[in-house]
């Protein structure tokens, strides 16, 4: 009997510190690992950064084809690129080019 009561002594003074330390375990898991943690922020830095690098290469694009564009305006025509574009889309070529022809893809049925 003395023994059974020897137990119940110690695990009532034990038992609030085993509860702070298995809550302070469970947050601090959390914090580390969770949806929301530490793991998870220094990822989603990782995607801004890849992002980041992305949007300055898009950047970068646009304003090549503003600049291209604006060759193309009536106000400041550029007679290179004219002719550039209109072989491209006409399918003309002078006569000292060279031409080669690629056969068209077939269509999936």
């Amino acid at each position: 009997m003395a023994i059974l009561f020897e137990i119940r002594v110690r695990a009532r003074k034990i038992l609030p510190t085993v509860l702070a330390a298995s809550v302070v375990g469970y947050f601090g898991y959390h914090a580390l690992h969770g949806e929301r943690g530490f793991l998870a922020w220094r990822e989603l830095k990782g995607d801004l950064t890849v992002a980041r690098g992305v949007e300055a290469e898009i950047a970068e694009q646009r304003l090549l084809l503003e600049r291209r564009t604006a060759l193309l305006r009536a106000d400041n025509l550029d007679p290179d690129l004219l002719d550039e574009r209109a072989r491209v889309l006409l399918g003309y070529g002078h006569p000292g080019d060279l031409v080669v022809l690629r056969p068209s893809p077939r269509p999936v049925d």
